[in-house]
């Protein structure tokens, strides 16, 4: 008989029963953090020519700053005793740019960042258990939390429907049944609810952030730069039933070309602006609001379109019974933002009101004629605050509730308990019974049993014993390249090498029609090849 104890104890040690946190942090130091910032990479100013050019971030360990000026190591003992927050200095190199030219890039420190107990730069690692314990450390506290003002703070993993996905469903309106394909659309931090929704004449709709009400999709389509009504067709299906509520939606078309398009959602979008703004106004939320994730310019408009012809397959697919309606409870539905997404999403925002103080005190410095220089026109303070205050109050950006909290210190089950939870974003004040009911999919995965009672019953959640969560599933460069090994053909990012072939195929389509007017010999298998190709 197997002994399965023995797997229990060798997994459910301090260094297993937090690695969640702990990983998804250490990714946000050596990733995260710079990928905001390469996201930023520049800081306009009003200042003519000049700008700042940000480099690389540095992260140092956790420190604290005595009143007499000194620098010195911090250990969590004496944060929790002194009641201040764990942190450590982030420096960002500076190039300040101007129509003189480039000065010397220069290191300042940026602000404070709260930091992990038990992540890799934790003034605890490589430690012994003796050295853990001169320092007032108990060796068997598992970290994974976060020390704020003295007080012990958890980020709570949050559970959320997967971004990017499509999701159909049936929706009851005005007594009548709809179908309607969702898709959360999430770029850097953003999110854009887009839905393709049929109504009841069969006449499919789009709505999306920025606009008001519902656009018709052939409308949208044209904007897209699909024009042609047989262009619209194949970018949703070749399915003949499905082509026959195509047809029946081109028949209602408001709009015969791209151009009339734009005008028709610049009035949308600019009521009672002059027609070149309201084009112009149109072009940008297009780029900048309809899924987001795709890209934002005008170069990506072709997969967008691509796209939405897919989320109207999935609504008539869901009408003629060829699709069942998404299950939202299924856990491959659900991603999970551990503490290192969550201090992204934070830092990204926090970073942005940084950067607005920075080119707000380059200017000030300029208009006062003083020499433009780093070090001066950095406010640490501004990030370090927009970092600590989240952390001790629970109010995340985005306007969620509750995603830290007071480490629950009743017994050391409760901490590791409390450490492995997983809260819900639903409303607590709301039935949600399918949302609170066990799925066969939380096997292994989840507690069947460890939630609370009353409002909470079935939203919080911990995870089972032995579940583990990746972390990172590799680049974007691997998946593709494991892909494209698999068979599938790569496309030009841009779009552009589409058009390319397109025109490819349309000038070797021309020199074949003219080598047959000018009866040059072609062998027939190879000629049918070619015309299959074009076709």
């Amino acid at each position: 008989m197997i002994d399965r104890s023995v797997l229990s104890r060798s997994y459910f040690t301090s260094d297993k029963i937090v690695r969640h946190h702990v990983d998804s942090f250490n990714s946000f130091l050596e990733t995260g953090l710079q990928k905001v910032i390469d996201e930023q990479r520049i800081i306009e100013t009003d200042i003519e020519g000049t700008h700042i050019r940000l480099g690389k971030i540095r992260i140092g360990h956790p420190v604290v700053r005595e009143a007499d000026g000194a620098i010195d190591k911090l250990y969590p003992t004496e944060a929790r005793l002194r009641n201040i927050t764990y942190a450590a200095p982030l420096n960002l190199g500076m190039t300040i740019v101007s129509s003189v030219g480039e000065k010397e890039e220069k290191e300042a420190e940026i602000g404070l960042l709260p930091i992990m107990k038990g992540s890799k730069i934790c003034n605890l690692i490589n430690l012994t258990n003796q050295e853990m314990v001169e320092l007032g450390e108990d060796p068997q506290d598992p970290g994974g939390y976060f020390i704020v003002n003295g007080t012990e703070r958890v980020i709570t993993t949050l559970e959320d429907l997967a971004p990017n996905k499509i999701m159909v469903e049936f929706e009851d309106r005005y007594g009548d049944k709809i179908e309607v394909a969702k898709v959360f659309s999430q770029r850097r931090g953003y999110r854009a609810l887009v839905v393709v929704e049929r109504s009841r004449k069969s006449i499919l709709e789009v709505s999306f952030p920025s606009i008001s009400g519902r656009i018709n999709f052939v409308t949208l389509m044209r904007a897209l730069g699909i024009e042609t009504d047989e262009d619209i067709v194949n970018a949703v299906s070749e399915d003949p039933e499905i082509i026959k509520f195509m047809l029946e939606n081109l028949e209602e078309a408001e709009v015969s070309n791209k151009d009339e398009a734009m005008e028709k959602i610049g009035v949308r979008v600019a009521s009672g602006q002059g027609k070149e703004y309201q084009v112009k106004r149109a072009n940008y939320v297009i780029d900048r609001y309809l899924m987001p994730h795709l890209g934002n310019d005008e170069a990506h408009r072709l997969i967008k379109a691509q796209f939405l012809g897919r989320m109207a397959q999935a609504c008539f697919e869901l009408s003629l019974g060829k699709r069942a309606p998404a299950d939202k409870d299924h856990y491959a539905s659900k991603r999970l933002k551990l503490a290192g997404d969550l201090m992204e999403d934070l830092f990204r925002v926090s970073f942005n009101r940084l950067t607005r103080d920075i080119k707000y005190q380059l200017e000030r410095a300029s208009m006062r004629n003083r020499d433009l220089n780093v070090a001066t026109v950095v406010r640490a303070d501004v990030l370090t605050e927009r970092l600590v205050h989240p952390l001790a109050t629970g109010n995340w950006v985005g306007g969620r509730t509750g995603v830290s909290q007071l480490l629950d210190r009743t017994d050391y089950i409760a901490s590791l308990s409390h450490l492995r939870r997983v809260i819900s974003p639903l409303s607590r004040s709301q039935p949600h019974f399918e949302a609170r009911d066990l799925h066969p999919t939380q096997w292994g995965r989840v507690c069947p049993s460890e939630t609370p009672e009353g409002p909470n019953c079935g939203l919080v959640k911990n995870f089972a014993q032995l579940v583990e969560i990746s972390t990172s599933a590799g680049s974007e460069t691997q998946i593709k390249s494991i892909i494209y090994s698999m068979g599938v053909k790569p496309i030009d990012p841009h779009l552009v090498g589409m058009e390319e072939q397109v025109t490819t195929y349309v000038s070797e389509l021309e020199a074949l029609e003219e080598a047959q007017e000018m009866k040059i010999e072609h062998d027939e298998d190879d000629v049918g090849v070619e015309a299959d190709i074009f076709e």
